[in-house]
């Protein structure tokens, strides 16, 4: 597929590297020469200077055989006039835009090709902020994607001894955690070394302490999974974020009914513009928020989550190590580089979130070959979970109507659940947890777990209906 990036941003260059392992022809367009060429020394892709929302860079950029413009430029008027731009002028088929006003959304008029054009609004704040809501929910939780309108869901856990599974092997799951569907898609267990490594995931093994598990299940039995893993803890009450930027307001904003907030900002007008934006209950001060004494002051300790939300990779490391040893129950750091989100894997930080990847998979359902409705990047980018949906028949399609032991899937491959409309007395999702003899039925949302990111075209082409398959 021919891509066009309009932005080397932060999420621009982390879209380019995720699209380009993928094997497709990358081109991205951004003012900044150095930037570009920093890129093509690192990535196999095309940089072409200049401003995107000018039709010569963008004929420059090859927009006349162009399959996706995604257009993540800082600013979103930018953005909007190269979609616009790319739509009407050069009829490029899909154009996706990197949109931060809430007053854009999808399904506005404004987004129709009779307006901008735009086919798919992204705006990684509200997708960050989405996803820490979810871990504030389910505060045992690493991780906790939806699938299937909000059927199933992929969560992933930290293993602690006195779950009732802990120490004990898969095949005993139904008699230590009853009439609970689940199955385990992935463990990661860290070596001698501390390197995390994925362990065969059978009905013989055992589930140790420590262990990062991938559980898939219906979205109504999520609390009783996590009952099985690990001792429930404590509801999240009182938050404590440090930043008050674009994500750490839009946080505050939706938890202020349910939570005790404050909210640590470093400018004095910033801090400001926040108290205009809060309820009076919500504390905004201002300060460092590697302040020890400011943190001592606030009772850091008390707090059930404390999340470093600024701009900065090193202040928030340093903003959660801080926190985590004063005292705070659980931090989630905010961290652009991948190499840093490395680094602190397996620290004190709880959880280091990458902005970049949680829009990614938005993306990528739009890269996918077949009927591809949700992709997540899991392990920053390492492995990937997506849903499907099967088409067709026994003749048209290489899945349905074939038992789950007959599909060709890829080493390490699991179809994890299956969400299938039931239309009996009334219509409704029935969720699925499979067996090897479980056939799959036209129309059913298959949700795949694939360990390398490598393997997902093979996955994509089962998905593929064609006019002529036979089996």
């Amino acid at each position: 597929m021919n891509i066009i990036i309009l932005g080397a941003g932060r999420v621009g260059e982390s879209v380019a590297e995720s699209l380009v392992s993928e094997k497709n022809d990358i081109t991205v367009i951004d003012t900044n020469p150095q930037r570009l060429r920093e890129l093509e020394d690192r990535l196999d892709l095309r940089g072409v200077p200049g401003n995107g929302i000018q039709p010569s860079v963008l004929e420059a950029a090859g927009a006349k055989d162009c399959d996706m413009l995604i257009a993540c430029a800082p600013l979103d008027e930018t953005n909007l006039v190269c979609c616009k731009v790319a739509h009407d002028i050069f009829n490029i088929p899909t154009t996706i835009a990197r949109i931060r006003s809430p007053e854009f959304p999808n399904d506005s008029p404004l987004m129709s090709k009779e307006g901008f054009a735009v086919d798919q609004v992204i705006c990684p704040e509200q997708s960050l902020t989405t996803y820490i809501r979810k871990l504030i929910e389910y505060p045992e939780a690493l991780q906790v994607l939806e699938f299937a309108g909000g059927a199933v869901s992929l969560i992933a856990v930290r293993a602690v001894t006195g779950g009732p599974m802990v120490r004990h092997v898969i095949s005993e799951l139904p008699q230590l955690v009853p009439n609970v569907e689940m199955r385990f898609v992935a463990i990661y267990r860290s070596d001698e070394l501390g390197v995390d490594r994925q362990v065969v995931c059978d009905g013989t093994t055992r589930i140790e302490p420590g262990d990062e598990v991938f559980v898939l299940a219906a979205t109504r039995d999520i609390r009783r999974v996590l009952d099985a893993l690990r001792r429930r803890d404590e509801p999240v009450r009182r938050v404590m974020i440090a930043g008050g930027g674009r994500v750490g307001l839009r946080l505050a904003r939706e938890i202020q009914d349910t939570c005790h907030v404050k909210v640590i900002e470093s400018s004095l007008s910033r801090c400001e513009y926040l108290t205009t934006q809060l309820r009076s209950e919500a504390l905004v001060l201002q300060g460092d928020s590697t302040d020890e004494d400011l943190l001592e002051t606030e009772n850091v300790q008390d707090s059930d989550l404390f999340l470093a939300l600024t701009s900065d990779d090193e202040d928030n490391i340093m903003a959660c190590l801080l926190a985590k040893r004063m005292g705070a129950r659980r931090v989630l750091g905010l961290i652009n580089r991948r190499a840093y989100a490395d680094l602190v894997q397996g620290t004190q930080i709880d959880i280091a979130l990458s902005p970049a990847q949680t829009v990614i998979g938005e993306l990528l359902a739009y890269v996918r070959r077949g009927d591809v409705e949700a992709v997540y990047s899991l392990r920053r980018g390492a492995a990937e979970a997506l849903e499907a949906v099967a088409h067709g028949d026994r003749k048209s399609s290489k899945v349905v109507g074939r038992r789950i032991d007959e599909l060709p899937l890829p080493a390490g491959a699991q179809i994890g659940a299956i969400v299938r409309t039931i239309h009996d007395a009334e219509v409704y999702e029935k969720v699925i947890i499979p067996h090897h003899d479980t056939v799959i039925e036209s129309d059913d949302h298959v949700i795949v777990f694939v360990p390398r990111k490598r393997m997902v075209r093979e996955v994509e082409k089962l998905f593929q209906v064609s006019a002529t398959y036979l089996f």
